[in-house]
């Protein structure tokens, strides 16, 4: 029996990917899972910041955690409201400067579809693994958030910034003609980004997922209306955990709630 509260899963970039996810005495090794089927009770929530017993609001937070923690600022979904680098605070300058004044990338990621993104250049690939691409490629780095968003806003007027879970999770994603489309990416960049590219850093990086079989229809499992489930772990892509009955899990969703696993 494995106890806790839910936190995004670990992962190792490896082939195929290696999940871990962390509970309070241990942690648990998901690629050993599969095939197994594994019992998931909800009991309780746990605010992954002041780490009270609290209702979680959003992305594992109580609602006073998540509208008072620099953790939450509405520059972490956008960040071309980031304004470290102009010396101003959105909520606490010290954490803020820490975040967004490091290098960044802009990047172009295929799960569902092609769509432009950002992250912290010390977050790759793990933040392809999170959205479930299984190919993605460095466009340009940038000094700091606020001119990734820069980009990153400019580049939506041509690529979505949304995945679509329920395609990616049945691996229905269209090959792409991927050099075609960097280059293109490279020509619709706001002329203050120019600097920053090389047309000679193309290249793709392949992703491989533990799955043994995608489902064909997905059905989210809600831990508020079904506190106990039991199912075959079929197989892990981004923070998703599939099952043969076709149940798939958000583990990132579901951060701060308490549970109790056991497998059989």
């Amino acid at each position: 029996m494995f106890e806790g509260t839910l936190k995004k899963m670990q992962t190792e970039h490896t082939n195929p990917i290696n999940y871990f996810l962390n509970m309070e005495d241990s942690f648990l090794h998901l690629n050993q899972c599969l095939g197994k089927t594994i019992q998931i009770q909800h009991s309780g929530s746990q605010c992954l910041n002041c780490k009270q017993s609290l209702a979680i609001f959003r992305q594992g937070f109580c609602k006073s955690c998540f509208f008072d923690s620099p953790a939450t600022g509405d520059w972490i979904m956008r960040p071309e409201l980031s304004k470290a680098h102009l010396g101003e605070a959105d909520r606490d300058l010290e954490y803020e400067q820490k975040i967004q004044l490091q290098p960044h990338i802009i990047y172009l990621a295929l799960s569902s579809h092609l769509k432009v993104g950002v992250t912290r250049k010390t977050q790759l690939p793990t933040r392809w693994i999170d959205q479930g691409a299984h190919e993605a490629s460095v466009l340009i780095e940038v000094p700091n958030r606020f001119l990734a968003g820069v980009g990153e806003v400019a580049l939506k007027d041509y690529f979505s910034d949304k995945t679509n879970w329920r395609k990616m999770l049945q691996h229905q994603a269209e090959p792409i003609a991927w050099k075609e489309e960097w280059n293109k990416a490279l020509d619709f960049l706001p002329n203050e980004l120019k600097q920053y590219t090389n047309k000679q850093d193309f290249s793709v990086e392949e992703l491989h997922f533990p799955v043994l079989q995608y489902p064909e229809k997905v059905s989210s499992l809600n831990l508020k209306k079904t506190p106990l489930f039991v199912g075959k772990l079929m197989g892990i892509k981004g923070q998703y955990l599939l099952f043969e009955d076709q149940t798939v899990f958000n583990i990132r969703s579901n951060e701060g709630e308490r549970v109790k696993i056991l497998i059989n």
